[in-house]
């Protein structure tokens, strides 16, 4: 048997037929980039997130440099984040001649940990990208005070947790509507994929919107008439066509990965992995999307070979933390400087984990899972 740690084709046979006409659609009209098919899933996106506005990109990672761009970030300016996350997240900074300032996680979420942000704040610092990892939000209520008296721009890395929500004082949130810009990534992987790169920011202003509308044009406001230099950053209609009709499914998606990784906890259990394997915590008040399942594990490098030999296909996100990355060594971080960003490299290890996931196919992972602790044991 061989698991992978994701099935696209699996997915795709749940919508083969509506996917076909959406994009037989799209072909009739010729109409590939921006459109009628773009300006729909922006507005149908923007009210399932409950935010006032929506603008489509070309992918996640061009979506947070057009938030920073439009926060006004530049040469000079600081911007905190997180360690341990995506390559993207930092960059972005880097590209607009920004600095990179990172803050740690925590160890039970992997998320930025928020007493390290309220740390990490100077009289430099323009804006704050929170990393809501692997489908959970950070707990944005306890962001430092010090980000809105300074007018510090929040930009929430949404790449890994569309539709993931938080409870704060009775009302639901979801990632990318906390008031800020909301960057989403809708790489073929992700919860809500689309079938190539695609991305979107989300904003509360019409100023906002229409900036970020301009960026993603070469900064154009009316054709060949340039206010600014943006990027070349437009979404094409197809991608549009195919997300409008995921966007459908994505509530009934969640909650079939919550009830994979309902019944991770339970194999777990049974099998007594409960001491070398941690399963990943859902922050109360969280409803966790999981994008990825990440536990962390004891003799983590070992047990994903023995899982590889089972045919079982695990993935290590991340091997190194972002502050230690060669491209950042001007930053001037060293060893040690987050330990629990660089602890949890070593540790993490990403199960299978896709809606379509068998409750066998699970139960084989486990119990390799298991069969590779209790060798271990039994040479000790």
């Amino acid at each position: 048997m061989t698991i992978p740690s994701f099935d696209l084709k699996r997915n795709y046979a749940r919508v083969e037929s509506e996917i076909k006409e959406a994009i037989d659609r799209v072909l009739s009209s010729q109409h590939f980039v921006l459109g009628p098919d773009v300006a729909a899933f922006e507005s149908e996106a923007a009210a399932y997130l409950e935010t006032p506005y929506a603008v489509g990109c070309a992918s996640g990672s061009d979506a947070l440099v057009l938030a920073l761009m439009a926060a006004g970030v530049g040469p000079g300016d600081e911007v905190i984040t997180s360690p341990f996350s995506f390559f993207a997240t930092a960059s972005c900074i880097t590209r607009l001649g920004a600095k990179p300032v990172f803050a740690d996680v925590e160890p039970d979420s992997y998320n930025i940990s928020m007493e390290g942000v309220a740390r990490a704040v100077t009289p430099r610092t323009k804006a704050f990208i929170p990393v809501h990892l692997f489908g959970q939000l950070c707990k944005m209520e306890e962001a430092p005070d010090a980000l809105k008296d300074k007018k510090i721009a929040l930009v929430e890395d949404c790449a890994q947790a569309f539709g993931a929500h938080r409870v704060h004082d009775g009302k639901i949130t979801r990632g990318g509507a906390w008031g800020g810009f909301g960057c989403f990534s809708f790489f073929p992987t992700k919860n809500l994929g689309a079938y190539g790169d695609a991305g979107m920011v989300t904003c509360f202003n019409e100023s906002d919107a229409k900036e970020l509308s301009r960026l993603r044009v070469h900064g154009a406001a009316e054709t060949y008439i340039h206010e600014e230099v943006g990027l070349n950053s437009r979404l094409d209609s197809i991608q549009a066509a195919i997300l409008r009709v995921r966007l459908k499914k994505i509530e009934t998606w969640t909650e079939e990965r919550r009830e994979v990784a309902r019944r991770y906890g339970l194999l777990f259990a049974e099998r007594g992995l409960e001491g070398p394997i941690t399963p990943p915590s859902e922050t109360p008040g969280n409803r966790h999307t999981y994008h990825q399942y990440v536990v962390k594990a004891e003799r983590r490098d070992e047990l994903q070979k023995f899982l590889a030999g089972r045919g079982i296909v695990t993935r290590v996100y991340y091997p190194l933390p972002l502050h230690l990355q060669p491209c950042f060594a001007s930053a001037g971080y060293k060893q040690g400087s987050l330990p629990v960003a660089e602890s949890l490299c070593g540790q993490v290890l990403a199960l299978p984990m896709f809606p379509e996931l068998l409750s066998e196919e699970q139960e084989a992972v486990v119990s390799a899972m298991a069969e590779f602790y209790a060798n271990l044991k039994s040479r000790a």
